[in-house]
């Protein structure tokens, strides 16, 4: 589970590659730790009440705190807790994920450069090394998210199994990093979850840049 990822772009230039206005959002460009804010990208609809209007809402790039406040004991949320909230999605059934899912206005799109994972420990010294993970045909990707507003205005990544590039640095999941075809963006956003869920498999190690610090 990621607890560092990158955004190396500011937020028109976000924009730009997503095709959307980036509003008022401050994002310089940089790294964004476990319980920071970042910016995400959602259908339009935090503030509309009422039934879905037939004409789509322009999407809009906000930001939101990553991690999201854990639920009451004994609901299981299918997360990491610990410090900063929830910061990924596992258990796609729990009560507490199930409705933000079916309903597609809280999905979102996570804009990302590269998250990190710690490696194995090497055998010449026992060091875990940063390993920066990259979708090698996209500079700046989309993550699948989820959104919720409770105490703040929070998000959670969406996981899928570890492909091999991630395997083989000892990761059983990795996030869910979603193909550069703006389809399936738009499937994510506002598609009905049965194919919506389609999308969360492991992103091709083929397609995969990896980057080793230290």
């Amino acid at each position: 589970m990621p607890m560092i990822y990158r955004l190396d772009a500011p937020a028109r230039e976000v924009a730009r590659t997503f095709g959307l206005d980036a509003g008022n959002d401050p994002w310089p460009g940089g790294t964004v730790s476990a319980g920071g804010f970042a910016p995400v990208i959602t259908m339009g609809r935090e503030f509309v009440a009422g039934p879905r209007p037939e004409q789509r809402l322009p999407r809009r790039m906000i930001p939101r705190l990553w991690g999201v406040p854990p639920p009451p004991q004994g609901w299981g949320q299918g997360g990491d807790s610990r410090r900063h909230g929830i910061l990924t999605v596992r258990n796609l059934d729990s009560p507490f994920w199930i409705g933000n899912l079916r309903n597609s206005e809280f999905r979102c799109l996570v804009p990302a450069s590269a998250f990190m994972e710690w490696g194995k420990a090497d055998p010449r010294d026992g060091k875990r090394r940063q390993c920066w993970f990259g979708a090698a045909d996209q500079p700046v990707f989309a993550m699948a998210g989820v959104w919720k507003d409770s105490e703040v205005p929070s998000f959670a990544l969406l996981t899928a199994p570890a492909n091999a590039a991630l395997r083989s640095a000892g990761r059983e999941t990795m996030p869910v990093i979603l193909p550069a075809d703006p389809a399936a963006h738009d499937l994510w956003l506002r598609g009905d979850w049965k194919r919506a869920a389609q999308l969360l498999a492991p992103y091709s190690s083929s397609l995969m840049s990896l980057h080793v610090a230290g």
